[in-house]
């Protein structure tokens, strides 16, 4: 329901009706991004019923990719729909201010994404892993919520802030969890 309820309202949104295809893809992919958001902190917390711990963190590392993809269809179909609002958000000129938070949270899923795939060969340990995952995580998480709360679009506003609210508490607890557990370790 908490992803359901949102896209379904964005897809009813009588907006739709003066945008072409592309357009209405790139706002759809971006929607799915911000919904992925919410599944991501729950799988890797263990917070999914019926999922071990083992497929819970396979399941993050492949909705993973998908938030990668849907934030790749989100940007190409906003480039070929109006190119100079791409280049003006991507060089932080843009005169509305969700675009820097969009390319902010844009660009700390790549760096996620890019140290996932290169963990192994730079040496990264499961500490540091963690910090700079959590850190990238929690950028992409405030910036995608800010992005998407401050567009007045397709998105009906209490579907929309009600996902941006679940996706940040998800967060948090899993935060909060991580630093708990990392503390009882630490402790004597």
């Amino acid at each position: 329901m908490a992803l359901a309820i949102p896209i379904a309202a964005a897809a009813a949104s009588p907006l739709l009706a003066w945008r072409g295809p592309v357009y209405i893809a790139a706002g759809f992919a971006g929607i799915a991004a911000l919904a992925l958001q919410l599944v991501q902190p729950l799988l890797a917390g263990g917070h999914l019923p019926g999922l071990s711990a083992y497929r819970g963190r396979r399941l993050h590392r492949w909705i993973g990719a998908l938030l990668v993809l849907a934030v790749v269809i989100h940007v190409a179909g906003l480039w070929i729909t109006s190119p100079p609002d791409v280049v003006d958000a991507l060089l932080f000129r843009s005169p509305t201010p969700f675009s820097n938070w969009g390319v902010i949270a844009m660009a700390a899923v790549f760096a996620v994404a890019l140290l996932a795939l290169l963990r192994r060969r730079l040496r990264i340990g499961p500490r540091l892993w963690r910090i700079v995952h959590v850190t990238l995580a929690l950028v992409i998480v405030l910036g995608s919520i800010v992005h998407a709360v401050l567009i007045e679009g397709t998105m009906e506003t209490m579907s929309k802030v009600a996902l941006c609210a679940l996706v940040f508490v998800a967060t948090a607890k899993v935060v909060a969890d991580l630093k708990g557990r990392a503390k009882r370790s630490a402790s004597p």
